[in-house]
């Protein structure tokens, strides 16, 4: 008797996240599916799968694969179609997981979006080119990495203007500025200051978003909504109406300019939301996505267009069904509507009115996710939100007013706190929070022991009344022994000990030194065991919290000089070509084919910094000296194991400095490398942050050592963080991010100290000659 054949299956790629909203999204995904016969199947990180057990609950299957790497999500449903495990669509619903879908139904040749086209939309500002350049309106807008870039767009073009995230959601970093005074806070504001960001004009115009979905491949328009935002300089959705009342002329012109910007950006499957401005001069695009809008618009589109299941006609047109869903519709005959509660800052003490409010019988939806002894943050972005109403009327006008009072009608009686933009002055013992996400790197980047393809991306935070108030970052790599959960652990546990020591610390006694009792309880933590990375990770939290309060960056908090322009090293990794533009060149060497490496660079006129990663012996010293002689290297990095050799070494090569790295971890191993090499390379990964490494910097300038500055593949706030020490040494090669991030590799960098804490990097270019750097 053969087997039963398997039932058709929905791969839900993302899930669902972990607010109530994003939760009940993926719910009402997976049941509409099931009522059509389809076995469903989701992924999601584990971590997210443990704290929504409500979504996997309502799936048959679910597993742990990060969407946030599509290649690896496409590649594990490749090898489960492979076993016989196919699925018959893919579908997401979470805005971060729609480039995996994309890659996804891509490689296991289904319908789908095309994933360049996905990536597109996702990236803002190649969005806004795409879009410019098919004839729609679009506002001014530029990629910037630094204040110094963002303050040059300023001047070059009409404000006001809005800073965003280049990759976001929720309104979370966006903020409006009217001049360059506004932009230190703008920047502090954003989620991560270290990634590249947008500041584009400021469009003024009513704001409304279009929900619909792809039948056959074209858009059908479902609904216009209204949106209520807060005023500046925030732009957080505070109320949604559907449908928009808008004159039956300009919601058709709105219709048409949306479906022929989806077509123009060669979008084709699932559902969609754009946004848009209602200007003076016409229609301005915003932001485009593949998936449907927040704030509960979900619920309020089934309501005005009764009988539709928004993800049941994905299914029917993915699958082939019949889908009566005319290319335009009627306008809604009813309405709905959402607002949300937006109490006062504080510590909640009593709520009143909830009970009558979530049964009125008007109510779609309603939650309140705070209640007595709760603290209620800034209401600066859709993560703040901590509860909504949504009610169903007759018109837009009804709907709107009846959100209006209900919401109104619940009481919060709140006790005032520190208000979260004032200056933290650590009264209270700031909340920990660490986070760990494994990031691909932007290319492989090959050694001679290994090829590293991956990082774990650890950040801590340290947190007052919601807001960072100190923050550290840093990137692990199993290959370096450097196992991120492990030192997410021991960060965490660090931290919490250190919140209460060094705060009782610092009030014993007033001007007291913010730094010596971070110093003592970090020493105490290395001689404890603690490891270097997590040390490091604890530490730049810490000394960027005391800067902050200082009101000055790091470097000026600890005494050191300015860092002024960071040069740098170009690293060749082994197996990449070698470049020729009169930058040091820092070779990795250590392999089989060291000595034709060497051969090829006879006669290049750049200074060479070769680094063999202890990757000699003594027969391969002989072999390569008459060629390294003819060379004649300015720095000659870890040549050997054995460390015997090194006497030798120096005479035979009197116009190079040797400097050691590997295993260069404590103030002994430092004064070793002194003593044996006459030079050494600082890592702060390898040290435990900037207090050690300047100790043994310090110590290698008395004695006339040479020094070296150096890195591991890091993210742009780490290797901002060492920079600062670049003014104490000799060579800085502080160019791993460039394998960790978006940032384009350059032979020179700034940094920008306009904001107190950790400064970040400011890619200003070099000046002309004879001019100053102004940095």
């Amino acid at each position: 008797m053969s087997a039963a054949p398997h039932p058709r299956e929905l791969l839900l790629i993302g899930g669902g996240g972990e607010m109530t909203l994003s939760v009940d999204v993926a719910v009402q995904a997976l049941e509409q599916a099931r009522a059509r016969g389809l076995r469903t199947h989701v992924t999601n990180r584990a971590d997210t799968l443990a704290a929504t057990p409500a979504v996997t609950a309502a799936a048959d299957t679910a597993t742990a694969v990060d969407f946030a790497r599509p290649g690896d999500t496409a590649d594990w449903a490749a090898g489960r179609a492979a076993d016989g495990e196919r699925p018959a669509l893919v579908f997401g619903v979470r805005e971060m997981a729609q480039e995996a879908v994309a890659a996804t139904a891509h490689a296991l040749e289904l319908p789908g979006n095309p994933p360049a086209a996905v990536r597109r939309i996702r990236t803002k500002d190649a969005c806004r080119a795409a879009l410019a350049a098919a004839g729609f309106r679009q506002p001014a807008v530029r990629v910037c990495r630094d204040a110094s870039e963002a303050r040059a767009f300023l001047a070059a073009t009409a404000g006001p203007w809005v800073v965003k995230p280049r990759d976001g959601a929720d309104s979370a970093g966006v903020r409006k500025v009217t001049g360059p005074d506004d932009l230190p806070a703008a920047l502090a504001q954003l989620p991560d200051r270290e990634a590249p960001f947008l500041v584009e004009e400021f469009v003024d115009g009513g704001e409304f978003s279009v929900e619909g979905v792809f039948v056959g491949g074209s858009p059908r328009v479902l609904a216009v909504t209204a949106k209520e935002k807060l005023p500046p300089p925030y732009f957080v959705e505070i109320g949604h109406v559907l449908p928009a009342d808008l004159p039956e002329e300009t919601r058709r012109s709105v219709e048409e300019t949306v479906t022929a910007a989806l077509t123009a950006l060669e979008l084709r499957f699932g559902l969609f939301h754009v946004e848009l401005w209602l200007t003076a001069e016409g229609i301005v695009l915003g932001e485009v996505h593949v998936r449907i809008g927040g704030g509960w618009i979900h619920r309020m589109l089934p309501h005005v267009r009764p009988g539709l299941e928004l993800y049941g006609t994905v299914y029917d047109d993915a699958l082939g069904l019949p889908v009566d869903l005319p290319a335009r519709l009627p306008a809604p005959e009813r309405a709905a509507a959402a607002r949300y509660f937006a109490p006062p800052e504080g510590r909640v003490t009593a709520v009143s009115g909830w009970d009558a409010v979530r049964t009125h019988p008007a109510v779609l939806h309603a939650e309140l996710r705070v209640g007595p002894g709760d603290v209620v943050p800034g209401f600066r972005s859709g993560g703040d939100r901590v509860g909504a109403v949504v009610v169903g009327a007759a018109t837009p006008a009804e709907a709107r007013e009846l959100a209006r009072e209900l919401v109104a009608s619940v009481r919060f009686t709140v006790e005032p706190m520190e208000p979260v933009d004032a200056v933290d002055t650590g009264d209270d013992v700031p909340e920990v929070r660490v986070d760990l996400e494994p990031r691909p790197l932007t290319s492989s980047f090959r050694i001679s022991h290994m090829t590293i393809e991956t990082v774990d991306h650890l950040r801590l935070r340290l947190l007052q009344g919601g807001r960072t108030v100190g923050e550290g970052e840093i990137t692990a790599d199993s290959g370096y022994g450097q196992d991120g959960p492990a030192i997410a652990a021991e960060a965490e546990a660090l931290a919490h000990t250190l919140a209460a020591a060094c705060d009782d610390a610092h009030h014993g006694a007033d001007g007291a030194d913010p730094v010596a009792p971070l110093r003592a309880a970090l020493e105490k933590a290395a001689a404890d065991g603690v490891g270097a990375p997590a040390r490091m990770l604890v530490e730049m939290a810490f000394l960027d919290r005391a800067a902050r309060r200082a009101g000055v960056p790091v470097w000026r908090l600890l005494g050191l000089p300015e860092p002024g322009r960071v040069r740098l090293l170009h690293t060749v990794p082994i197996g990449e070509d070698i470049p020729l533009d009169g930058r040091p060149l820092k070779i990795k060497l250590g392999g089989a084919d060291d000595e034709q490496i060497l051969r090829s660079l006879l006669g290049v006129p750049a200074p060479l910094i070769l680094d063999a990663n202890r990757g000699w012996d003594r027969q391969d010293w002989e072999r390569l000296h008459p060629l390294l002689a003819e060379l004649a290297p300015a720095v000659l990095e870890d040549p050997v194991r054995d460390p015997a050799l090194l006497p030798a070494i120096r005479a035979a090569l009197p116009g190079t400095a040797v400097v050691l790295d590997e295993g260069i971890a404590t103030a002994g191993d430092a004064a070793f490398a002194v003593g044996t090499a006459g030079g050494l390379n600082v890592k702060l990964m390898r040290f435990g942050g900037i207090l050690p490494a300047l100790d043994a910097l310090t110590d290698a300038t008395e004695k006339g050592a040479t020094r070296m500055l150096g890195c591991f593949l890091e993210p742009p706030r780490a290797i901002a963080y060492a920079a600062q020490l670049a003014g104490l040494c000799d060579w800085s090669d502080l160019d791993g991010h460039f394998w960790v991030s978006d940032d384009r590799p350059v032979p020179s960098y700034g940094l920008d100290s306009d904001a107190p804490g950790i400064p970040r990097i400011a890619y200003t270019p070099e000046p002309a000659r004879g001019e100053a750097a102004a940095i």
